[in-house]
C-alpha cells in the first residue's frame, strides 16, 4: 500500500529509502520543496519530549508572572501530574471568574488534517465546558474579512469563486497586480495543497499576450523568476500608497466619461458621493494622475498612460482584472485599497464576467486559480460556544493590557474581557503578532498559559505548562482541502517520539478529568472518529453525484482520490458576481442597499471610524511621505518566507541554509546599501523606537530605493529582561515583528498593520549575540 500525507505545502508520498522520507505527489506539476523537510524537522532534538511546568508557576501557583514568564526554567513532570494541574486550573478559573476569563483555541495554521486540526479540537473541548473567549478573523486578511461583507460580499465567497487560471488565460487582457503575483506564496494552502497551478497559469497568461502589471516596490514579485518578471510591466510604487493610484485611475475613467454607466446605475449605490470626492467637489483637490504621482512616486505620465490603457480596454470590451495580494490590506487604512480596487472594477463594469473585475489573493495562496469542483468534506463539529465575547485576532495584546476597556469594531463599541487563562494549540503568537516586545509584556498578565506544542518555540518558552504534541507524520488523519478537488487518507508514518500525544488524546484525557468526555467524544475513539467523519463526507459527496471509496479503510488503500473535474474543463455554475450582475434585484448582495456600496452611510456616521464612508486616501502614520521618515527612512516589507510557512519548519536545513551567519537576510537596494556602507552578507541592526533585530544584508537592484524586505518566520529569539517596563533588548535571529507596529489597520476593521513600518538599518557593532532559539530552555532535557 502506498502511504501518503498532506501538508499545507502539498501531498507527499512516504519513501523510506530516501533521507527526507517524503516525495512529492507525482501528479503535482510544481511541487513545493518545503514539505519534504517535515521528517527532518519532526526528528529534531528541539521536540518537546515530556510535559514541563515553569518553575515559578509550579512553586507559587497561578498568577501574573511579573517578568518570569519567558525567562524562568522549566521542571519536567509526568503526564498524570501535568493533566491534573491543567484540569484543576481550568476548574478554578471557571469557578472563580467564569468561562469569559478563558482565551482558548486561538489563531494558527496547525495541521492540514481534518480531524487532528488543533484549533478545532481545542474549540470543541472548551465549548463542551461552556465556552471561551474566541478570536475573530485572521492575521492574513482580517481587514478584508471585516470590510468586504459591508460593501459587497464575503471575501471567502469571492476567493472560492475566483476564476481558474485557464479562464484568465482565455479572457484576461490586462491584469493589474497590486502587491505582485508571487508564486512563493502560492506554495501554500490552508488545510492542504494538491496541484500547484499558479506558475503554469501565469506563464500561460503571458504566452497568450496578457499584459501583467506588477505594482509593487519589489521587481521580482511574479514567479520570482527574472526572465519572466522582465515580461511584466513593473510600476515601483511607494509602499502603502496603492489607494492613491487606484483613485487616480478611477478619476481618469470618470472625467473621460469612459466608465460603465449602466453597471454603476444597476449594481452600485453611492456613486455620486464617490465621484464628488474624486473630482474634488468638497476639498478642491482632483484625485488625478498629478495628485497621485506626488504620493505614489510613480510619474504622472505613466499613471495617465495606464489610465488610457484601461479606457482603451473599456471601449474595445477587453477584460481587465484588478487583483490585490493579501499583504496590501495588512497596513494602516487597509480597507481603503480594497474598497478603491472594487470601485475601480465597478467603474469598468466587468464584475461577473470571465477574466475581468476584482480579485483578492491570486499570488497569495494555492487555491486561487483552481477553478474545479468542490465538496463539503470531512469536518469535526466544534459545538456551541456559550461565551458571546470575542476579540479581533490582532488585538490580543490590547486585550491583555487593557481589560475592561472599550474599543470600536465594525461600527460598534465592544469591551475587552479580563483573561486569566490562555490555552494555545496549533499556533504561535510570537510569529504572527506585531511589536513582540509589547506582546512579551502583555504575556506576563494572565494567571496561567498552557501550550500544546511540538517544539520548543517561543510559544512554548513563554508558557507555564507545556504539553508535548505529535506532528502530522505521527498520526492518522483525513486529508481534504476545501478549495481543491481531492481527498486522501493521511497515514501514520512514524511513532510518536518520547511522550508526545496527539491534541485529541490530550483533550480527551482532560475531558475525562473534567467529566465532559461524553460530550467531547460522543462515544468515539480516534479510529471511530475517522470512520464517522469520512462516512459523513462520503454521503454528502454522493448527494453531489461524486463517488468516493466505501469507507476509511478503502480510502487508505486507494491513495489520493481526485473527485474534482480538471480545472476549467467545463463551465462552472454561475458565481455570486455573475448572478448579481445578471439580476441585481433578484440576487441582491447582503448590503444595506443590496448593491456594491461605493458609499456606506453607517461607516461614515460612526464617529470612531473617522472615515468618509467611501474609498479615500488617508495618510498613514508610518510611510515614506511622512515626518517619521526623517528619523527612520526605510519602509519595511515583512513578506512571507519562501522556504517555510510562517515559522513552521524554521529549524529545518532548508530554512537555515538561506541565512548568512544564521540570521534572516534583509534586502536593500544598491544605493541604500552604499549610503550606509553595507556589503553583501554583513550583519546589521534593523531598528526603530519599538525594538531592534539582527539581520544579514542582501543587495538587490530589484527593490525600490527607500524600501527593505525582511521575511517573517525566524523563530523569535529575544534578548530581553521581561521584568523591564519597556523591553529594549536586541532580537538575535532576524524576526521583523519586533519592529512592526501593534496598531490596528483602522477602528473599523481592527486588522493588523504590519506593512506600515519604518526602520533604519546600520552596521552591527561588535560581535553578534549568540542564538538561543535552537537550544533547549533551562531545566529541559
Amino acid at each position: 500500500m502506498q502511504r501518503f500525507t498532506l501538508s499545507h505545502w502539498g501531498i507527499y508520498q512516504f519513501d523510506d529509502q530516501r533521507a527526507e522520507r517524503l516525495v512529492p505527489w507525482r501528479c503535482d506539476p510544481a511541487p513545493s520543496a518545503i514539505g519534504r523537510y517535515q521528517w527532518q524537522a519532526s526528528t529534531s532534538p528541539l521536540r518537546v519530549k515530556r510535559p514541563a511546568v515553569r518553575k515559578g508557576w509550579l512553586e507559587s501557583g497561578p498568577g501574573p508572572a511579573e517578568g518570569r514568564r519567558g525567562s524562568d526554567e522549566f521542571v519536567e513532570v509526568e503526564w498524570p501530574q501535568a493533566l491534573e494541574l491543567v484540569a484543576n486550573e481550568i476548574k478554578r478559573v471557571i469557578s472563580e471568574h467564569g468561562n469569559q476569563a478563558i482565551y482558548a483555541a486561538p489563531y494558527g495554521w496547525s495541521s492540514a488534517g481534518r480531524f487532528h486540526h488543533s484549533q478545532t479540537q481545542a474549540r470543541r473541548f472548551y465549548n463542551a465546558l461552556g465556552g471561551f473567549v474566541a478570536s475573530r478573523h485572521t492575521y492574513s486578511f482580517g481587514t478584508a474579512e471585516s470590510v468586504m461583507p459591508m460593501i459587497a460580499e464575503s471575501i471567502y465567497t469571492l476567493m472560492a469563486e475566483a476564476d481558474g487560471w485557464q479562464t484568465l488565460a482565455d479572457h484576461t487582457a490586462v491584469m493589474l497586480c497590486f502587491g505582485g503575483l508571487p508564486t512563493k506564496n502560492s506554495q501554500i494552502e490552508s488545510s492542504g495543497a494538491g496541484r500547484h497551478l499558479a506558475a503554469n497559469g501565469i506563464r500561460q497568461l503571458l504566452d497568450n499576450g496578457a499584459a501583467l502589471y506588477n505594482i509593487s516596490p519589489i521587481h521580482h514579485q511574479v514567479l520570482e523568476a527574472p526572465e519572466l518578471d522582465q515580461r511584466c510591466h513593473w510600476l515601483p510604487i511607494r509602499p502603502a500608497t496603492d489607494t492613491a493610484l487606484l483613485l487616480a485611475l478611477a478619476h481618469q475613467l470618470i472625467v473621460n466619461n469612459a466608465y460603465d454607466h449602466r453597471f454603476i446605475e444597476r449594481c452600485t449605490s453611492g456613486y455620486q458621493q464617490f465621484a464628488d470626492y474624486l473630482l474634488g467637489t468638497q476639498d478642491g483637490i482632483a484625485k488625478d494622475a498629478e495628485w497621485a504621482a506626488t504620493i505614489t512616486d510613480i510619474d504622472a505620465a505613466r499613471i495617465a498612460e495606464l489610465g488610457e490603457l484601461l479606457i482603451d480596454c473599456q471601449r474595445q470590451q477587453r477584460r481587465v482584472l484588478i487583483n490585490l495580494a493579501w499583504g496590501i490590506q495588512r497596513a494602516e487604512n487597509g480597507e481603503q485599497p480594497l474598497w478603491a480596487a472594487l470601485a475601480l472594477a465597478a467603474l469598468l463594469g466587468q464584475l461577473g464576467l470571465p477574466g475581468g473585475g476584482f480579485a483578492f489573493g491570486y499570488g497569495s495562496t494555492n487555491s486561487m486559480g483552481y477553478g474545479g469542483q468542490r465538496i463539503a468534506g470531512p469536518r469535526l463539529e466544534r459545538g456551541s460556544n456559550g461565551v458571546e465575547q470575542f476579540i479581533p485576532v490582532a488585538r490580543i495584546a490590547d486585550m491583555l493590557l487593557h481589560p475592561g476597556e472599550r474599543y470600536p469594531f465594525e461600527n460598534q463599541w465592544r469591551k475587552y474581557p479580563h483573561i486569566r487563562l490562555m490555552h494555545w494549540a496549533g499556533g504561535n503568537p510570537f510569529h504572527h503578532h506585531q511589536d513582540l516586545n509589547r506582546l512579551c509584556q502583555a504575556w506576563q498578565r494572565p494567571d496561567t498559559i498552557i501550550a500544546n506544542e511540538q517544539f520548543w518555540t517561543a510559544n512554548a518558552r513563554m508558557a507555564d505548562i507545556v504539553l508535548p504534541a505529535t506532528t502530522t507524520l505521527e498520526r492518522e488523519d483525513i486529508g481534504y482541502a476545501s478549495n481543491d478537488g481531492y481527498i486522501l487518507a493521511m497515514h501514520k508514518l512514524a511513532d510518536a517520539p518520547h511522550e508526545a500525544l496527539s491534541d485529541h488524546a490530550i483533550f480527551s484525557a482532560l475531558a475525562q478529568r473534567l467529566d465532559i468526555n461524553d460530550i467531547f467524544n460522543e462515544g468515539h475513539d480516534e479510529q471511530g472518529w475517522l470512520d464517522t467523519l469520512y462516512s459523513e463526507a462520503r454521503q454528502r459527496a454522493e448527494q453531489r453525484g461524486i463517488k468516493l471509496p466505501t469507507d476509511f479503510a478503502a480510502l487508505k488503500a486507494a491513495g489520493v482520490v481526485e473527485f474534482g473535474r480538471e480545472p476549467d474543463a467545463s463551465p462552472r455554475p454561475a458565481g455570486r458576481w455573475a448572478r448579481f450582475r445578471e439580476d441585481p434585484e433578484g440576487a441582491p448582495l447582503d448590503t444595506p442597499s443590496g448593491k456594491i456600496m461605493l458609499f456606506h452611510p453607517t461607516i461614515a456616521d460612526f464617529s470612531a471610524n473617522q472615515l468618509a464612508g467611501h474609498p479615500e486616501w488617508k495618510e498613514p502614520i508610518e510611510w515614506l511621505g511622512g515626518a517619521r521618515a526623517k528619523r527612520f527612512p526605510l519602509h519595511l516589507i515583512s513578506s512571507q518566507p519562501a522556504n517555510k510557512l510562517h515559522s513552521q519548519l524554521d529549524h529545518s536545513s532548508l530554512s537555515q541554509g538561506t541565512r548568512p551567519h544564521g540570521r534572516e537576510p534583509i534586502t536593500l537596494s544598491p544605493s541604500d546599501a552604499a549610503q550606509r556602507g553595507l556589503s553583501e552578507g554583513q550583519l546589521v541592526k534593523v531598528f526603530n523606537e519599538r525594538g531592534a533585530c539582527v539581520a544579514a544584508v542582501s543587495i538587490d537592484a530589484g527593490i525600490k530605493p527607500g524600501v527593505v524586505k525582511l521575511a517573517t518566520g525566524a523563530w523569535f529569539d529575544p534578548g530581553l529582561d521581561f521584568s523591564e517596563a519597556t523591553p529594549s533588548g536586541l532580537e538575535r535571529h532576524g524576526n521583523p515583528n519586533v519592529v512592526t507596529a501593534d496598531r490596528p489597520s483602522s477602528s473599523l476593521t481592527q486588522g493588523t498593520s504590519a506593512m506600515s513600518t519604518l526602520v533604519e538599518v546600520v552596521a552591527l557593532q561588535g560581535n553578534p549575540p549568540e542564538l538561543s532559539c535552537f537550544t533547549l530552555p533551562p531545566g529541559v532535557s
